[in-house]
């Protein structure tokens, strides 16, 4: 007669079954249980990721000096003015989140290394890297009100007018030897550092310049059709638009430049502006391919992105904007920062490259790794 399997084999049977199943699941699908629309949310820890960039950049690209930054994480101490000048940027950014005495201490320390790294003067051949560290200066000096910054921002600036002058209906040149060519990087960052300076010292001449500027600037060099920013006029003194140099870089400091305008002056016309170079600049496929900020390399470049972030960030928050402005702006910044998140940022180095959905291999400029620590810095201040 055949015998009829007991309960507790049956049970077995099914157990195993049942464990071998879920395990082959595992092999193809993380998430077996959840249909795609169903598995779990990512937590996003914006503000422990910044604190953990901002140590592994520290750590990783601190020279030998102890005060600057050296160019990458490989071997190459080469010291270069403007990268450096974003370091204390996002130093700055790290003091505004946590209010940690270890950042202003790091900000001081990099503020003389700089002049030290650059032949004992701050001025240098670079109308857009002394703005850079003039606006960084300023910053550093808003949060800690340590008078040392803003004599350096201060000090800059007048060198900067300098580079003010006819050439090209006018317009600051983009260096001391070559005063005929302009650009945008070297006349964008400089509105921005005029308002700035008009807020804090409130002269006159100051907001008159930075007017100036722009008018040039909107005039020049900027797309009337779309808003998008091209790069400079007469670089090989033909009089020719660099036309086909679409950077993020130009479109985030023009957005900057009208930003700052507005705040000084509630000239809605400025806020238009930015709008319009931040909405052509989210939907252009050659900037933001499938709402991706683009690979602009590594060297100067890798720091171009970031850039865009830090004005794209201060836009999204302005009340003035309608309530679907800012939501596309973050949600902008949001997916960036969501996908480099996941995909773009490597462990345990923590070091991060050009293209944000793509860990890097091999070395990092600290040019990238800024880039993206803007980012999610971006992030955590929302």
């Amino acid at each position: 007669m055949k015998k009829t399997p007991n309960k507790p084999f049956l049970l077995t049977v099914a157990l195993l079954v049942f464990v071998t199943l879920f395990s082959s699941c595992l092999k193809d699908d993380p998430y077996p249980l959840y249909g795609k629309d169903e598995r779990p949310a990512i937590i996003y820890n914006w503000k422990a990721t910044a604190d953990t960039l901002q140590e592994a950049t520290y750590l990783a690209f601190l020279a030998g000096d102890g005060k600057t930054f050296k160019q990458n994480n490989s071997g190459n101490v080469t010291f270069h003015y403007w990268p450096n000048a974003h370091v204390l940027d996002v130093l700055t950014d790290g003091f505004l989140r946590t209010k940690n005495v270890s950042y202003s201490q790091r900000m001081k320390s990099l503020l003389t290394g700089i002049k030290e790294k650059n032949g004992g003067a701050y001025p240098n051949n670079f109308y857009d890297d002394m703005e850079w560290l003039a606006l960084s200066s300023l910053r550093a000096y808003d949060v800690t009100k340590d008078q040392a910054f803003l004599d350096v921002a201060t000090l800059l600036w007048t060198d900067i007018k300098t580079g003010l002058n006819s050439s090209q209906g006018g317009g600051i040149a983009w260096k001391k030897d070559q005063l005929e060519y302009k650009n945008t990087p070297a006349n964008a960052p400089a509105i921005i550092l005029a308002c700035r300076l008009y807020k804090l010292q409130n002269k006159a001449e100051d907001l008159q310049l930075a007017k100036t500027l722009y008018a040039w600037l909107k005039t020049t060099l900027v797309d009337p059709n779309n808003g998008l920013v091209w790069d400079g006029i007469n670089r090989t003194g033909n009089g020719a638009i660099d036309k086909d140099w679409i950077f993020t870089y130009n479109q985030g400091v023009f957005v900057g430049a009208g930003f700052e305008l507005y705040q000084v002056t509630k000239d809605k016309g400025y806020l238009a502006d930015a709008m319009k170079t931040a909405n052509t600049s989210i939907n252009n496929a050659g900037i933001a391919p499938s709402g991706l900020l683009k690979s602009e390399g590594q060297g100067d470049g890798g720091l171009f992105k970031g850039i865009l972030i830090r004005y794209f960030t201060l836009l999204s928050k302005e009340a003035e904007l309608s309530e679907n402005e800012r939501k596309n702006l973050k949600n902008f910044i949001k997916f960036n920062a969501e996908t480099l998140y996941t995909s773009g940022i490597a462990k345990p180095s923590f070091m991060i490259g050009p293209d944000w959905k793509t860990k890097p291999t091999g070395s990092t400029d600290l040019t990238t790794q800024l880039s993206g620590l803007m980012l999610i810095e971006s992030m955590a201040s929302y």
